[in-house]
């Protein structure tokens, strides 16, 4: 199943995609369909309004995540290539929900930095309440996938040795376009799905979701021994090599360049970033 999060003239509801067209479900948006018992019966079976999907605004698939938890160093080939051992627990680190854009939303680049970078990502949904999960229950408790972009302003994480302030400024992560559930994807909770990320029409990042040092599933488990993961939470798995700060010379993000990032099965993202103006 496939489900999105519409902007209509009255408002975000979430849909049911089915080919080329979305029937509109009894939620707001896709979070929101997640806190409802038995949401995957009631996704499947509802229909209510019609739209072309082609043609449709896309909010972030979940718009307003209680918790966006991401994940640094998580592809073993990349790892491996910079001459790092591979680590034995994931590093974590956050984004709120106003950093989320939809599929095809501007990016904002905010002047306080110059170095805006991309991180293709494979992000986890959440789709069960879930504590100290074990194996099973963590598999039971991923509601799907979708593709997320953890842009981060460079200049402002290495501030510190905490990322959190170069990781969530403001409008700057596209999020989408669809969630996708775990049985129509190769892999299903531990899909093995090519990702690839382009700048302008250049391939900048290209792995396969199979090389994940810690699979969605082993995150759910160590996350959840952390903290209680709710339905709607995201999980961002972490980026592979390309990125443009790594680049001699380094390669950021400028006025008017088109980001596009796409995972095989899920779909695609298509944003160009824009330029913002900040008040005095």
């Amino acid at each position: 199943m496939r489900l999105a999060t519409l902007r209509t003239p009255h408002g975000t509801r979430a849909v049911r995609i089915e080919g080329a067209t979305a029937l509109e479900l009894d939620a707001p948006d896709v979070g929101a369909l997640l806190t409802q018992r038995d949401w995957a019966a009631s996704a499947a079976a509802g229909g209510g309004a019609r739209h072309d999907f082609d043609r449709a605004d896309l909010a972030p698939v979940i718009p307003y995540p209680s918790k966006i938890v991401c994940v640094g160093l998580n592809y073993r080939n990349h790892i491996l290539e910079m001459g790092r051992t591979l680590p034995d627990h994931p590093t974590l680190f956050s984004k709120f929900a106003e950093s989320l854009i939809g599929a095809a939303d501007p990016i904002a680049l905010d002047p306080l930095s110059d170095a805006v970078d991309w991180e293709a990502e494979l992000a986890v949904v959440i789709g069960a309440r879930v504590r100290h999960a074990d194996e099973p229950t963590a598999e039971a408790a991923i509601a799907g996938f979708s593709v997320l972009n953890d842009i981060t302003m460079r200049d402002w994480q290495y501030r510190t040795t905490q990322w959190l302030q170069g990781k969530t400024f403001e409008s700057t992560t596209p999020f989408g376009p669809v969630l996708v559930t775990p049985d129509e994807l190769p892999g299903g909770v531990r899909p093995r799905l090519a990702l690839r990320a382009s700048v302008d029409g250049e391939t900048v990042q290209s792995a396969n979701t199979g090389d994940l040092v810690f699979d969605p599933v082993t995150l759910v488990r160590y996350i959840s021994a952390i903290v209680t993961l709710n339905p709607g939470d995201v999980i961002a798995t972490g980026t592979p090599g390309g990125v443009g700060h790594a680049r001699t010379p380094a390669r950021y993000l400028t006025n008017g360049a088109t980001l596009v990032t796409e995972i095989d099965g899920i779909g695609r993202l298509d944003n160009v970033a824009r330029a913002v103006l900040v008040p005095a």
